[in-house]
């Protein structure tokens, strides 16, 4: 058995938000030092990108978990700041990993039902805990950037859609088709990954130059309660099991640009395993304020062990 001196705990709580992970890391981060989340996210980029790759990857996780670091606010009206992160990088904002956030605190006893102020990377959203335990997110500004935005995809011809932000940078299209099920999962990956490719080799960007590292598609419901349903393929090439928080803030901000979406109507976003989101949206000042509202259940409590002679401690990465 290796010493104890030689072992590094890390205390974790894991859930699921509409079937898309979360890991909620509670203690035993690095030390990211003060200011706001926004630097110390760089500080996370910079000086301890391996500490993500151990949360996330594997032999510990998976493409499809998303992390999320528990931080102390910088803004004094904040409750808490969050950092979330992927196989691959950092996220500005994650729609689904505040729920689960909420959710696990609350499986914790931290918190309690009412409205809680979480500062991230990209600013301040206000998460609400219902009695029910369902959770309801004020997302930050969205908005469409650009719209019928053409692009040549290589093996699936000519396609259009709109660059918009949700708190991450979307690329958005109608999926005519390609059925959007878990049967299909493989050639939607193949196509949406090639959409990014496509995206990235001719210099179409968010705004400031930004990449745009998500992608989503839409199609029919496949039921009669939601109104559209989609596929969202995540920077690390894995696809969302949930409906995507960010991905139907950028959507609902498209439909108000169109004049589809009104302030206060609900539009119910339906994902790849038949889950639902639900969205609303206000407008103050021509901005566009999008809430999204889902469940997320725990799935466990743990603690990670980093082993100095484990080769693996940091995780398995290309």
């Amino acid at each position: 058995m290796p010493s104890h001196t030689a072992l590094h705990r890390i205390q974790v709580i894991d859930s699921h938000t509409a079937g898309e992970p979360t890991r909620l890391v509670l203690s035993g981060g690095p030390d990211l030092g003060p200011g706001p989340l926004s630097e110390r996210l760089e500080r996370f980029r910079k000086h301890h990108d391996m500490f993500r790759s151990a949360i996330v990857n594997e032999p510990r996780g998976s493409d499809v978990l998303v992390g999320a670091l528990l931080c102390e606010p910088y803004d004094p009206t904040c409750d808490i700041g969050v950092i979330f992160f992927n196989n691959v990088g950092y996220l500005g904002m994650c729609g689904h990993g505040s729920i689960g956030v909420m959710v696990s605190l609350a499986w914790m006893g931290r918190i309690g039902p009412g409205t809680h102020r979480i500062e991230t990377p990209v600013g301040i959203v206000n998460a609400t805990l219902h009695p029910t335990g369902k959770v309801t997110i004020a997302n930050v500004p969205s908005f469409r950037s650009r719209s019928g935005v053409s692009i040549d995809v290589p093996g699936f011809g000519r396609v259009h859609g709109d660059i918009a932000w949700g708190g991450n940078w979307f690329y958005l299209l109608e999926n005519p088709t390609m059925p959007l099920t878990l049967q299909h999962v493989g050639e939607l990956t193949d196509f949406t990954w090639a959409i990014r490719q496509s995206l990235k080799a001719n210099r179409i960007t968010g705004e400031d130059g930004a990449e745009i590292d998500h992608i989503e598609l839409f199609g029919p419901p496949s039921n009669g309660h939601a109104h559209s349903r989609n596929f969202v393929l995540c920077p690390g090439k894995a696809y969302d099991r949930s409906p995507c928080g960010t991905g139907t803030s950028a959507k609902m901000a498209c439909l108000y640009a169109d004049g589809k979406l009104a302030p206060g109507e609900i539009w119910r976003q339906e994902g790849i395993l038949n889950t639902v989101f639900e969205g609303s949206i206000q407008v103050r000042d021509g901005v566009v304020l999008p809430s999204i509202t889902g469940e997320a259940y725990v799935t466990a409590e743990s603690s990670l062990i980093l082993d100095a002679k484990d080769p693996f401690r940091m995780g398995i990465v290309p």
